[in-house]
């Protein structure tokens, strides 16, 4: 292992880490947490399965992109403010300056939906969400009753589809932890789960993060009303978007197009053409707001306008995450949440269960060459133990084989 658990690393080393996440974690949300887990669970100890399913439950409360809040507490937790940041701007570097690029007209992307490479990038994501499903369920799913929960929540996941259905799901998770689940024991991993982050937010941090949050909510629509500044409208949009969506992922592209193509800043086609190309890409679908900036204006003005889009969408994220965490690590160490966090953690595997049925696997497989594919990269992955980028890379470069082939 590089890190092990409750070592403080270094900007450097977290930004390394994800960057190379950032360049191939393909596959959605769901994916890149598998991603994630792979990666800073499984691979580096910076942390334990029930310390990373408490974090995914947190970022499921909060409002914004689910996956890259994880990715910054996981940085957080492992370097601090900086390790936050830098787990931020690997991740979303990559996939921000690709959509921007694509927004100039400096790469020619095209129809890429139908490519033969990002079919096997699809396929390469089953098999890692299954390999983060199975790790997670054996670990924090090792009886009955907590089978029977995550089972339960897989159900009412594909039943009910919605940006509230996995709130609910968890809060119901933590009910059956309060009152059902067998009680949970301490151990020494989680007291270092919940010590404080060498190098953290303090508590009085944490408020005045939480603060900010709230007065820029205010704050920005008054400022665009007084200004009449294009930057400012779009720091308000993008910003307010980035504050208010739960859900994550696609749920966030109606309420960017609301804000951006009936005020006149995109038209419809160049946002239909920038989904597109936003599902080339791996990292976090939120950075399709660099391809929006990008395409307000030529030349810097829409470097400026990307810079802008791109911050504003993710700041919430950043100021309410980091705002949380210093209370959230002293709340996981009282028994009455450790005991709702025994049903939570059973409800996030049920819903990583879910997803990988859809999106995940019903985006992907389509025959049975798929399936066997699947097979190989979940090979690749639990047997072998390759690294994620190196599977995404055969995946991709397999596929593509075939296509050129007419196979």
């Amino acid at each position: 292992m590089a890190g092990a658990e409750g070592e403080l690393g270094t900007f450097l080393e977290v930004l390394a880490v994800f960057t190379r996440l950032g360049l191939t974690s393909f596959g959605g949300p769901v994916a890149h947490l598998g991603y994630f887990r792979a990666e800073c669970v499984e691979r580096r100890g910076w942390l334990d399965d029930r310390a990373y399913a408490d974090l995914v439950a947190l970022c499921q409360f909060l409002p914004g992109p689910a996956s890259s809040q994880v990715g910054i507490g996981l940085g957080y937790r492992r370097a601090g403010v900086p390790g936050a940041f830098a787990a931020w701007l690997g991740f979303t570097l990559p996939s921000a300056l690709a959509l921007a690029a694509f927004a100039f007209g400096v790469q020619a992307v095209g129809d890429v939906d139908g490519a033969a490479w990002l079919r096997g990038l699809k396929i390469v994501a089953v098999a890692v969400v299954a390999h983060a499903v199975w790790g997670m369920a054996t670990k924090l799913t090792p009886d009955a009753p907590r089978i029977t929960v995550a089972i339960a929540a897989a159900m009412t996941a594909l039943a009910w589809t919605g940006a509230l259905a996995q709130v609910a799901i968890i809060a119901v998770g933590a009910l059956l932890g309060l009152s059902w689940l067998p009680r949970p024991g301490e151990d020494a991993g989680t007291r270092r789960a919940a010590a404080a982050v060498p190098g953290g937010v303090s508590r009085r941090a944490g408020a005045l993060l939480l603060t900010v949050f709230a007065s820029l909510l205010v704050a920005l629509p008054l400022a665009r009303e007084a200004t009449g500044a294009q930057a400012v409208g779009v720091a308000d949009s993008f910003y307010r978007t980035g504050a208010l969506v739960f859900g994550g992922g696609h749920v966030v592209l109606p309420l960017i197009q609301a804000e951006v193509v009936p005020a006149g800043w995109v038209d419809g086609a160049t946002f239909i053409a920038g989904y597109g190309a936003a599902q080339a890409v791996p990292g976090p679908l939120f950075t399709f707001s660099a391809f929006l900036g990008a395409s307000m204006a030529p030349g810097a003005a829409g470097v400026g306008f990307a810079a802008v889009a791109l911050l504003a969408v993710f700041a919430p994220s950043y100021l309410l995450l980091l705002g949380v965490l210093p209370f959230w690590e002293a709340l996981r160490r009282r028994v009455v949440v450790r005991r709702a966090l025994v049903g939570v953690n059973a409800a996030v595997v049920g819903l990583l269960l879910a997803a990988l049925y859809h999106p995940v696997w019903t985006a992907a497989v389509t025959g049975p060459r798929d399936v066997a594919l699947v097979l190989a990269a979940y090979l690749a992955l639990a047997v072998w133990r390759l690294p994620p980028w190196l599977v995404v890379a055969l995946g991709a470069a397999t596929t593509a084989a075939l296509g050129a082939w007419g196979a």
